[in-house]
């Protein structure tokens, strides 16, 4: 199946600007029943041979990590996203998501799985030839090789463009010789073969299938890290590594196509791999705080630990909404694709960058989300949240490298934003015209009121004014600085929050609605609950990141008559919060964990 063949499907970013139907819109609860039993499979061995050898997995021994890796292999784990006639499982982007949130037991292991499947393994899936897909992916699938991904270094972080490391084809024509290093290579104590970025001639960055056992190859000691202290992470040195021709992927220069397209992959699924410690971390918690007594009482008693509980529950909910939502999408654009066909592989890639924007989204929302739960679960845990003997100590050091991962929240941030003007500029999406209509409705052409009614009816009015504010500072803002708004850096992360905040929110909205849709208001209770809470402190987040772009681009009567339109967007009737978290927390309380 070709792109010209695929189904209707919501183009990226379209959220905020038009109502996406429940149907359109995957949740959870709709995860049949072969994507459940993998996930109890994958919960079992990540519970009987993971979680026992944590401690000593610590310890870096390379040996270890291969081990279990292997056995990953044995049982599908690490060829799950790799196509059937390569020895793979061939799974949904939404099943994908689920394996790395089952992963989440040890920062170190998910890391380590997901570096070899993920960013690994998938530039030979998607980019390789025949002959590369034929001689590596089987192998991969089956972890009797690992993979690892090398395109970071000293000079180039988050800019990737800026690598050093050279290739230059020999005088007979068979080889391209590499000279470089890169830096933070995670599996690199132990990788078989490394995808390796480097400039052809010192200008067409492109990207090359480099096995460990070329001559020239060497890597550097083991990285002392903060956490996620069982992954092996290391310098490789590249000193005229001879690389054969047929081993470069794709075409000369396609390197920026290869790199950016596996780090929207990476992003859709740090998503789920958040949310699984995020899980794992309220169940830790919820079990310390009933069992702890203070004062002569169960400190789950207490309001303030209650409110912890809620506040933690309610994040890891959004996290979990927005990144099936966003896995969803995905698998709509390619439900009916199938590798080996002509087109299969760009049509894949056209789905993951159709949804560039959202996976920025995911990225940043679910890995911020987990450093606040883990951060709680710590205080929860007082003293002992400090100490190695709980797991909620190394939750919390793991958690930190998520918001630097595939690419760092900061750029994610500004990403997400310069692609939607993109789109907008481009003719993708009809952002502006929104834009005009709302401008002319704020500043005295008042349109007719929408009706909302039913199940969170107040909700989905917050939901339509926080795009409404949203639309509204981008429009300032484009007005202000037009082509030199991507040097504002401090106003693209705002309306990124904005974004963000939305997408998270009406995510959680949607899934309620379909759920109570589907199996009456009842079933859908505590997700209503929950979101009204998110709802009502996200608008009052909105409100001040509003304040703040505006009074940052306006002075004077024209500041003033913005902030009268930006009053009347945010406008909500308060809620009792406190009682709201109190019944949310009974019930993380009553079934001793994430409730859902």
């Amino acid at each position: 199946m070709t792109t010209s063949t695929a189904k209707q499907y919501k183009k990226g970013g379209s959220f905020l600007i038009e109502d996406h139907e429940l149907d359109a819109i995957f949740i959870p609860e709709e995860f049949s029943e072969e994507d459940i039993a993998m996930a109890t499979s994958i919960q079992e061995f990540v519970d009987g041979e993971v979680a026992p050898k944590i401690k000593q997995l610590a310890l870096g021994h390379n040996e270890d990590m291969v081990a279990l890796l292997k056995q990953a292999g044995d049982l599908g784990l690490l060829g799950a996203e790799v196509p059937e006639i390569y020895g793979g499982m061939e799974v949904k982007k939404t099943t994908a998501g689920l394996i790395s949130e089952k992963t989440g037991i040890d920062g170190g292991f998910a890391v380590s799985a997901g570096a070899h499947a993920g960013i690994g393994t998938m530039p030979i899936t998607y980019f390789g030839n025949k002959e590369q897909k034929e001689r590596y992916l089987p192998r991969l699938a089956t972890g009797e090789i690992l993979a690892a991904y090398a395109l970071t270094e000293t000079s180039s972080g988050s800019d990737a463009m800026n690598a050093r490391t050279k290739a230059v084809l020999n005088a007979e024509g068979t080889h391209y010789v590499l000279n470089g290093s890169k830096m933070w290579i995670t599996n690199a104590g132990f990788a078989d073969i490394f995808v390796v970025f480097a400039k052809i001639d010192g200008e067409q960055f492109s990207a090359f299938i480099v096995e460990r056992s070329f001559e020239g190859f060497s890597v550097g000691a083991e990285e002392k890290k903060m956490g996620i202290k069982s992954s092996s992470t290391r310098l490789i040195t590249l000193d005229n590594v001879h690389v054969p021709v047929e081993n470069l992927l794709g075409k000369p220069g396609d390197g920026s196509k290869i790199a950016f397209n596996i780090l929207n992959i990476g992003r859709l699924k740090l998503g789920p791999g958040s949310l699984g410690t995020s899980k794992l971390a309220i169940n830790a918690s919820t079990t310390y705080a009933l069992e702890r007594k203070a004062f002569g009482r169960s400190i789950s008693e207490f309001g303030m630990i209650q409110q912890k509980l809620a506040e933690m529950s309610i994040r890891t909910f959004a996290s979990e909404s927005l990144s099936y939502r966003t896995a969803g999408y995905v698998d709509q654009i390619l439900e009916n694709v199938r590798y080996g066909e002509q087109g299969a592989e760009e049509t894949i890639l056209q789905g993951v960058r159709e949804y560039a924007i959202e996976c920025c989204l995911v990225k940043v929302f679910a890995t911020e989300a987990l450093d606040y739960v883990v951060d709680e679960a710590v205080q929860i845990h007082g003293g002992y949240g400090y100490s190695a003997e709980y797991d909620v100590e190394r939750f919390y050091r793991d958690s930190r490298i998520n918001r630097i991962f595939e690419g760092t929240n900061e750029i994610n941030r500004l990403l997400c934003v310069d692609m939607l003007l993109k789109k907008t500029m481009k003719g993708e999406l009809p952002v502006m015209a929104k834009v005009q209509t709302l401008m002319a409705e704020l500043m005295g052409a008042p349109a007719v009121p929408k009706e909302y009614s039913g199940l969170l009816a107040e909700q989905s009015r917050i939901v339509d004014n926080a795009k409404k504010v949203c639309l509204f500072i981008s429009g300032v803002a484009v007005q202000k600085y037009m082509q030199r708004l991507s040097e504002e850096q401090e106003l693209m992360a705002l309306a990124a929050d904005i974004l963000i905040l939305t997408y998270a929110l009406e995510s959680m909205l949607l899934r309620t609605l379909k759920i109570a849709r589907d199996k009456g208001e009842e079933a859908a209770t505590l997700m209503a609950d929950m979101t009204r809470v998110f709802a009502h402190d996200t608008i009052e987040k909105i409100n001040t990141i509003g304040k703040t772009a505006l009074a940052a681009m306006q002075e004077g009567e024209s500041l003033n008559t913005m902030l009268k339109a930006l009053r009347a967007l945010v406008r909500h009737e308060p809620i009792n919060t406190v009682k709201l978290r109190r019944d949310i927390a009974q019930s993380v309380l009553s079934t001793k964990g994430y409730p859902f």
